[in-house]
């Protein structure tokens, strides 16, 4: 069988009559988005007067505002009672002391440890660190886990159930290794260290004592003075052979409320106005650094925010010359995306207009760049595309078939599959639409050396090859909006929680 990411024989063929089938009117619409107006609206928001656009940060306000104007100067409506924003309720947790000592070994915060879970203790609890390595039956049937810090090995797994297994079992606390090699775990501890002292935003929620300290495979062999290769074999079916260690560890928790908001700009369609497409971007970030180095966010995803921006502007003018959607079209640009998918999750629960009639979700996160797979291609003209047939039949073919026939750009498949170990399908906002059995289409380009980095700038941004992307988007969109029957639900999401 060929592999799933290149085209049919079908659609291939149909490649050679694509010019026959194209809709002048559409091509018309489309070609108003330029790589000119990208590169203007981009140049702004990721500009280092913006600071990252961090979550409910002043610059991140000032984006929100910067995309209400530009929709209300479209003549798109503000749909929540005539306001073009949804208040999305935040609290920012900061954990303003953490502390870990095991033995004699005071360990350093964002160095030796990095702290994911959650607590808040008056007084340093002291206690013991015992080994369980892998969580299974057996291995608990022989360590004693209550009242205790517990090691596990979790390395290659997806390790929160299994955190919650072993809380469960009445632990007190988690040191957990998740990956191996001190180099791969200090990029994570990097990150933390650069984004210290800002806080975890997220919804508000009851506190639940779950302290968790994440170390690398090296920091769990020093602290019970056991080799890694002993660990390893230990954690497989004698962690009892792994002799336990004295403990004590701390953490303080203070929450402060977050003033963020989801932007909203609504076209409404004609006869089909009651069904809605809604077309995603996340627009902040995550600021600025420790040190005050900016964040910039110009693939991620200030890319995909001025993608819907010029999308809205092809929509809004052919409605304003008599070539208005059946279908209506809600563009919203979501907050918290970089916190855990927070605005998308807010609007899904709490939608603007009713689920059942919202027909489809495009999310476009990070479509400026060439990732490493492309990077030295001869055809560098591709899109990843994710999520397209997984609850719709219907929806991969209509945008293949936009493809051929307008962009040809290659549609590569591969972080579409249910074991892709990146997981992308659950890291970007149409996760929370799929949820409620919306079918979704993800337009993605990879990752690169600057994902996340202070280098993540407009000067990287290929222009010209956006461009295009977001032409295939708006026609696979025009096609959505305005075709007879909506696309129909009949498949299963077989993607569990993230």
């Amino acid at each position: 069988m060929k592999k799933k990411w290149f085209l049919s024989a079908n659609l291939a063929l149909a490649m050679a009559f694509s010019a026959f089938g194209q809709n002048p009117v559409q091509v018309k619409y489309a070609n108003t988005i330029t790589a000119e107006d990208l590169r203007e609206y981009l140049t702004y928001l990721a500009s280092d007067e913006m600071k990252g656009r961090d979550t409910g940060s002043e610059e991140g306000k000032i984006a929100a505002n910067y995309l209400a104007d530009f929709y209300k100067n479209l003549g798109l409506t503000g749909p929540a009672d005539g306001s073009y924003f949804q208040s999305v309720p935040l609290v920012s947790n900061a954990f303003t002391k953490v502390t870990l000592q095991v033995g004699k070994n005071k360990l350093v915060e964002n160095e030796d440890f990095v702290f994911t879970g959650d607590g808040n203790m008056a007084k340093a609890a002291k206690g013991e660190l015992v080994f369980l390595g892998l969580v299974t039956d057996e291995n608990l049937a022989k360590v004693d886990v209550k009242g205790k810090l517990v090691g596990l090995w979790a390395v290659g797994v997806r390790s929160n159930d299994l955190i919650t297994k072993v809380m469960d079992a009445g632990a007190a606390g988690i040191v957990i290794v998740t990956m191996e090699g001190q180099a791969n775990f200090d990029r994570i501890a990097n990150r933390y260290k650069t984004l210290a002292g800002r806080g975890r935003i997220g919804f508000d929620q009851e506190i639940k004592q779950r302290p968790v300290f994440m170390v690398s495979s090296d920091k769990m062999a020093e602290l019970f003075a056991t080799p890694v290769e002993t660990l390893k074999e230990a954690a497989k079916s004698n962690p009892e052979s792994i002799a336990s260690q004295k403990a004590t560890y701390q953490v303080v928790k203070t929450k402060t409320p977050v003033e963020a908001v989801n932007v909203m700009g609504f076209l409404e369609g004609t006869d089909k106005k009651e069904e809605v497409l809604v077309i995603s971007s996340h627009y902040d970030h995550v600021g600025v650094s420790s040190t005050g180095e900016v964040f910039n966010g110009a693939d991620d995803d200030g890319s995909g925010t001025v993608s819907v921006m010029e999308i809205a502007e092809a929509f809004a003018i052919a409605a304003k010359e008599g070539n208005r959607p059946r279908r209506s079209i809600l563009f919203l640009n979501v907050t918290g995306e970089e916190k855990g998918l927070l605005g998308s999750q807010y609007y899904s629960e709490n939608p603007i207009f009713p689920i059942a009639n919202t027909v489809n979700n495009i999310n476009i996160d990070m479509v400026g760049r060439i990732d490493y797979e492309y990077q030295n291609a001869e055809n560098k003209d591709y899109v990843y595309v994710i999520g397209s047939e997984m609850l719709s039949s219907h929806l991969k073919k209509i945008n293949e078939y936009n493809n051929i026939t307008y962009t040809n750009l290659i549609l590569d498949y591969r972080y579409d599959a249910e074991d892709d170990p990146n997981r992308f399908y659950y890291r970007s906002d149409h996760y929370n639409f799929a949820k409620f059995d919306i079918p979704v289409i993800f337009f993605f380009n990879g990752v690169h050396d600057d994902y996340h980095q202070v280098t993540d700038t407009v000067d990287k941004i290929e222009f010209p090859l956006m461009t295009k992307r977001a032409q295939l988007i708006f026609h696979t969109a025009w096609d959505l909006a305005n075709r007879e029957q909506r696309t129909p639900v009949d498949g299963t999401n077989t993607r569990g929680e993230r």
